[in-house]
């Protein structure tokens, strides 16, 4: 068997767990009784598993689907069913002839269309069908399945509300019987008893009959209201004259393992051991939260010493800069007091120069004075002998010895000669 579809969102691949899977296999096991021995078409038919399923009841099934790849998929995959047989084309114009088939099956098909094609959609399906055909077309209820939940699927272009959608089908399909379908978890008791009459698919016969719900809890029990549509399943036939088989009131539907029970149990399970882990993690974290408020008040004691030692800190730094005020301004006297010690070293300077110019003008002057008293001295001597001479010459006996003189003058000179 070939590998299976890639699932993407737009159609239901065998293989996917949860829901999703119970409510596909349920609405082809539901058509299962209204096609039997008939020739069938299964309009956007995927994958194939569906028709598939039904071929095992029918006389002959066509799934039609507009993806190439699927139908492809679907011929290698159900190969060899001789009675099942796949085709190419679109919801909107199927390759088959008019009144060519018995039943139409199209499960969730209709909202992936644009509002303006799903008329055209059905017309394409009453055409093929025989005047006594019959149609089985489930679609999603807006109401509950994307208003509710806030959700809308990508490739759902269209959900007709249920009033919408049974005025499309009222064109070509006079009778309608309707039909809801949703997944409801509870209870369930049944008769072992193998009696004909409700009839419950979890593999290929089993029958119960009567049906009750209830609804309630340790306070109060009731009869169980119907829940809300998740999706709308309608039987139409082609003639309003035309019989609807009996459908039981209920339809139930499990897989033979109970896959989707044992999921639930799985995640209740891996939600204890998650609780398990939660709870281990909150006595951690309890523990870490003790050691962080430890850590938390070492930090504050560490942060009031910090601050302490910074306001320490801080008077220390204020007393420095004060002595480096005081040490610079004291610099500044002292490089004033140096200027002004220069400043007289060279005002001493200049009046030591200036005395000692003085000095030399002075001893200059003092050597002059001495030269001149010496030759003051010189002169009064020489005028006191001048004078004495003048008083010689004058006496009687300086007359005498003049001639004498001059003539001893005379003979010195010509001697010196």
């Amino acid at each position: 068997m070939q590998k299976s579809l890639e699932f993407t969102g737009e159609r239901f691949v065998p293989g996917l767990p949860g829901e999703i899977a119970h409510e596909h296999w349920h609405r082809y096991a539901f058509a299962r009784r209204f096609v039997a021995g008939k020739r069938v078409l299964d309009v956007a038919s995927g994958e194939g598993y569906g028709s598939a399923l039904l071929a095992a009841v029918a006389g002959s099934v066509v799934g039609v689907d507009v993806d190439p790849a699927a139908i492809e998929h679907a011929r290698t995959t159900y190969a060899g069913r001789s009675n099942l047989r796949f085709e190419a084309g679109s919801a909107a114009a199927l390759p088959l002839l008019d009144a060519g088939v018995d039943v139409v099956v199209s499960f969730e098909t209709i909202e992936h269309l644009p509002r303006e094609m799903q008329a055209p959609m059905l017309a394409e399906i009453a055409r093929v069908l025989a005047p006594d055909g019959m149609l089985v077309l489930s679609a999603p209820n807006p109401v509950q399945y994307s208003d509710a939940r806030d959700y809308r699927n990508p490739f759902h272009l269209h959900e007709p509300p249920r009033e919408e959608l049974d005025a499309l089908l009222a064109v070509a399909f006079p009778l309608r019987r309707w039909f809801r379908q949703r997944r409801y978890f509870g209870s369930a008791i049944w008769t072992e008893a193998a009696v004909a009459g409700v009839e419950t698919f979890a593999g290929d016969d089993a029958h119960i009959t009567g049906v009750e719900t209830f609804a309630g809890d340790d306070a109060h029990i009731a009869a169980a209201v119907p829940p809300e549509a998740m999706y709308f399943i309608v039987v139409a036939a082609r003639s309003a004259t035309a019989t609807i088989p009996d459908v039981p009131g209920l339809s139930l539907f499990s897989d033979p393992a109970e896959l989707e029970l044992a999921r639930l149990d799985g995640r209740a399970a891996d939600v204890l051991r998650l609780d398990g882990l939660l709870h281990d993690r909150d006595a951690a974290l309890d523990r870490q939260t003790a050691h962080v408020q430890h850590l938390e008040t070492l930090i504050a004691e560490r942060e009031r010493i910090i601050v302490e030692r910074d306001g320490q800190l801080d008077a220390a730094n204020a007393a420095q800069q004060v002595r480096i005020a005081e040490r610079e301004q004291a610099a500044h006297q002292r490089d004033i007091l140096a200027l002004e010690r220069d400043a007289l070293a060279a005002e001493r300077a200049t009046a030591l120069r200036a005395r000692d110019t003085a000095s030399e003008a002075l001893g200059s002057t003092r050597q002059v004075a001495e030269a001149l008293g010496e030759e003051r001295d010189r002169l009064e001597r020489a005028l006191a002998a001048q004078e004495r001479l003048i008083a010689y010459r004058q006496s009687m006996r300086g007359w005498l010895t003049l001639p004498w003189m001059h003539a001893r003058l005379w003979w010195r000179r010509r001697r010196g000669t």
